[in-house]
């Protein structure tokens, strides 16, 4: 199938590791051109250097604290002086810690909006303009099957991201007339760094092994696994595709059948 990528120009964020990464390369095995951002220079240098290796396809890339409204702006303008576009836009960011209600502070959850809410904001005014100027765009974020089933000990993780579910849906009404699709993506324990993290935050919590987390996870998904970057990202490139151009304003869980609801 061709996803008709080709020549567009994607945007990836936080793409220096885990699930930005891998949409990042696959857009690019695709023919898209990249551009990807994260806070750590060397780690996105050596990212955009793989990319580039195994597709070759030249990436650009820009250390970005997506949380930071004038740092967002300046790479979205090096995005389109250098690419002379902007078709594609996928917001991502790390997750925020694991925290119980009580031991949560004001501090924290303000700066669980600023990286989870505001940081898709701030893409989103930077990039909408762009596609409706273009009268084409994909405008995709990625979240967390915790937007349809909350993932215990995930507080804040639960609570933002679905304020950006519900950005993205109406973000998805305003602008569908001008060619645009806004969507979802909401992966559930995929085995990156982040659910590494995870695991032994829960087990310093309650005590269990990490494995153990692992396997009770495991227990709760239909498809008997963990899944891959890789299966993920090819959701993520599929809804950002022209192939996709009738699929707007949904929240989509690549998950492996782990949330029971019906929608």
């Amino acid at each position: 199938m061709d996803l008709g990528l080709k020549g567009r120009v994607a945007i990836v964020a936080a793409a220096s590791k885990g699930l930005g990464r891998a949409v990042a390369e696959e857009l690019a095995h695709e023919g898209a051109s990249v551009a990807i951002c994260a806070r750590t220079a060397s780690e996105l240098e050596e990212a955009a250097g793989h990319i580039q290796k195994i597709t070759g396809c030249g990436v650009f890339h820009q250390s970005v604290d997506v949380a930071n409204p004038d740092a967002v702006t300046h790479f979205v303008s090096a995005v389109e002086e250098r690419f002379g576009r902007l078709d594609i836009c996928i917001t991502n960011s790390g997750g925020p810690p694991s925290r119980l209600f009580a031991d949560t502070k004001a501090e924290d959850w303000r700066a669980a909006v600023e990286l989870l809410l505001m940081s898709a904001v701030f893409f989103a005014k930077e990039a909408l303009p762009r596609m409706q100027k273009n009268k084409w765009g994909r405008f995709i974020t990625i979240t967390s099957s915790a937007v349809k089933q909350p993932v215990d000990g995930l507080l804040l993780s639960n609570s933002i991201r679905a304020a950006v579910t519900g950005l993205a849906r109406t973000l998805a009404n305003e602008y569908a007339a001008h060619g645009i699709t806004v969507n979802n993506v909401c992966p559930g324990y995929t085995r990156t760094a982040r659910l590494d993290n995870l695991a032994a935050s829960i087990s310093a919590r309650t005590g269990a092994q990490p494995e153990s987390v692992f396997a009770d996870w495991t227990r709760q998904i239909p498809a008997g696994r963990i899944g891959t970057p890789q299966e993920f990202a090819a959701v993520v490139a599929f809804i950002a595709s022209e192939r996709a151009s009738y699929v707007n304003g949904t929240s989509i869980a690549v998950d492996g059948g782990m949330i029971r609801s019906l929608f």
